[in-house]
C-alpha cells in the first residue's frame, strides 16, 4: 500500500473534494483521481462515493481511514527517529573493554555526553583478546585494548597511556620506599587477577626469563577485590597505576616504583577502517579523535 496515495485518500476525505484535495497537495485534480482509482484498485474496493455531491467515504472507506491516520502517524514517527539519530539526538554506543582499561575510557565518555547526552553509552566487559573480533564482526562498535589489533580490518586510536606499578598498604614496609627491584616483589605475597590479559602475561614473562620466582598466593576475579584485598594486608599486588588513583588519593594504597617493570601501556580505541558505522559511533570517534589530538 503506497504511502503517497494513502495521503491522496485522507486528503479527500478530509476535503470532502478531488479539486480541493488537488490544491492542497498541490496537484492536479486528474493525479488526485489516478492516485485514488490505483488505491481502490488495489484494494478491490469503492472508497469514495461518486454519486455524493459531499464525497462521503463509503463503508470501506471509513474503515481505511482509522488504519491510513495510524499509518500515516507511524510513518511521520519514523521519521523523525531517522532524522534524530542522523542529528545525534539519540542511538547508542556499544564498546568492550575489560576491568583494566574502562578507567581510561571515562574522561572520553563524559566528553561525548557533554555534547550528545540522550545517546545511550553501553561498556561491555570483554576479554581483551576477543575485543578486536567483536569490533571487526559488528558485535561491538569500538574495543579498548592496550597493543595493536592483529585484524587488518580495524584500525585504533591511542586515547591514554598508563604503566604497572607495585601496590602496597600504607603500612607496608615498602610503601616508605620510592623504588623496589622485581626480585622484592617476587618474595612478597601477591594477589592476582585470575582472568589472563596482556599485562599479566608480560609480567609473568619477565619473571621467567629472570628466572625469579612471582609468589602468587591469592587469586581474585576484579580489581576491585584485589584492590581491597590490599589494602586488607593480604598481600600485594602489581596494577595499572590508574585503576587505583581513586585508592591512592584517598590513602588507602600506595603506588611504589619497580624501574624493571616499567611497561608504559597505550590504551588504544579500536574502530573498523571501513562500512557503515551508526551516527553516533561516528560522533563518538570524532570525539575520541579530537582529544587524543589534544592529548
Amino acid at each position: 500500500m503506497n504511502l503517497t496515495e494513502l495521503q491522496v485518500f485522507l486528503t479527500i476525505a478530509a476535503e470532502r473534494s478531488f479539486s480541493k484535495a488537488a490544491g492542497r497537495l498541490h496537484r492536479t485534480q486528474p493525479a488526485i483521481s489516478q492516485a485514488l482509482k490505483r488505491l481502490e484498485g488495489e484494494l478491490g474496493e469503492r472508497l469514495i462515493d461518486r454519486a455524493s455531491k459531499e464525497g462521503r467515504l463509503t463503508e470501506a472507506g471509513r474503515v481505511l481511514q482509522d488504519y491510513a491516520e495510524r499509518l500515516m502517524r507511524l510513518a511521520d514517527e519514523a521519521d523523525a527517529a531517522v532524522r534524530e539519530l542522523r542529528d545525534v539526538r539519540r542511538g547508542r554506543v556499544l564498546i568492550g573493554a575489560n576491568e583494566g582499561t574502562v578507567h581510561s575510557l571515562l574522561p572520553l565518555v563524559a566528553s561525548f555526553r557533554e555534547r550528545f547526552p540522550a545517546v545511550h553509552v553501553e561498556v561491555r566487559r570483554v576479554q581483551a583478546r576477543q575485543i578486536g573480533n567483536e569490533v571487526a564482526q559488528r558485535t561491538l562498535d569500538f574495543g579498548l585494548i592496550t597493543f595493536h589489533p592483529s585484524e587488518a580490518a580495524l584500525a585504533s586510536l591511542v586515547i591514554d597511556a598508563d604503566d604497572l606499578a607495585l601496590m602496597v598498604p600504607p603500612g607496608h614496609p615498602l610503601a616508605r620506599r620510592r623504588l623496589v627491584h622485581m626480585n622484592e616483589v617476587g618474595r612478597q605475597p601477591i594477589v592476582a587477577h585470575n582472568d589472563p590479559s596482556p599485562a599479566r602475561d608480560r609480567v609473568l614473562k619477565l619473571y621467567e626469563q629472570r628466572r625469579e620466582e612471582l609468589n602468587i598466593l591469592l587469586s581474585l576475579p576484579s580489581l576491585d577485590a584485589i584492590k581491597r584485598a590490599v589494602g586488607m594486608g593480604l598481600g600485594v599486588a602489581i596494577l595499572p597505576r590508574r585503576c587505583a588513583v581513586t585508592e591512592i588519593a584517598r590513602g588507602e594504597l600506595v603506588a611504589v616504583r619497580v624501574p624493571e617493570l616499567k611497561l608504559r601501556r597505550n590504551v588504544r580505541l579500536v574502530y573498523r577502517r571501513a562500512g557503515d558505522h551508526s551516527h553516533a559511533a561516528q560522533a563518538f570517534l570524532a570525539v575520541a579523535t579530537e582529544m587524543a589530538g589534544h592529548a
